[in-house]
């Protein structure tokens, strides 16, 4: 068990993706700009797009106005869906694209993960110089959890937007290479990449978490004891 245990799965939409058939009178209702096909589409997946582009942004003010802005642009456009892939997958990929935009207006546009940030240390001599017990047995251990959530929050919330957005789609959303890469325009190679430094980043934040939680805890001297 490890780093994909810690993340929260229940957004998954790995083994619940909409087949294109199933939204078939939504898209003929959108095509026609039925009055309540809006509505419908809101209902339909809003709250699961809600929570993706929360899982994205961490802020639920901007996930609200992406969603928003994602669903108007998915209805005025859907003209442009072609039928390539499932209707709920190029929404979600709307709602992606548009939380990482988001997410790239309020953070710094220039910064990576350098590796200094998620490698171990090692000292001149090329030995590790901090503990590598494995914890990942531990991930399951309720006593550990609280504390496991919290750090992976922080971690989540450090990442560049890139690094951010690739790791949420790929190990929360359950999306291929591929799929985030059309959906950001990117490479393959490039989310390949940001999602093995954003792991790295995020197994070694909590690496020191279980390392401090393991520590033994110094208990105060009895002045009486000699």
């Amino acid at each position: 068990m490890g780093l994909e245990a810690v993340l929260e799965l229940e957004t998954s939409t790995v083994a619940h993706r909409p087949r294109a058939d199933r939204d078939l009178d939504l898209l003929e209702a959108l095509r026609l700009h039925e009055p309540a096909a809006a509505e419908r589409l809101v209902t339909t997946y809003g709250e699961r797009a809600y929570r993706l582009a929360t899982s994205i942004t961490g802020n639920e003010q901007d996930a609200e106005e992406v969603v928003q802005d994602a669903f108007w642009t998915v209805v005025r456009k859907i003209e442009t869906f072609r039928g390539e892939s499932a209707f709920g997958s190029w929404l979600y990929r709307s709602v992606s694209n548009a939380a990482y935009q988001k997410l790239r207006g309020w953070q710094s546009r220039g910064r990576d993960l350098s590796l200094d940030e998620v490698l171990p240390a090692f000292d001149a001599h090329g030995r590790h110089v901090g503990l590598m017990a494995d914890w990942s047995a531990r991930v399951d251990d309720p006593s550990v959890q609280t504390e496991l959530r919290v750090a992976l929050t922080s971690a989540i919330d450090e990442l560049p937007p890139v690094a951010r957005t690739v790791l949420v789609l790929r190990d929360v959303e359950g999306l291929s290479n591929l799929e985030i890469a059309e959906a950001l325009g990117l490479s393959v190679t490039i989310v390949k990449a940001r999602v093995h430094r954003a792991r790295l980043f995020l197994r070694k934040q909590l690496a020191y978490v279980m390392t401090t939680l393991d520590a033994p805890t110094a208990t105060p001297c009895d002045s009486s004891i000699r």
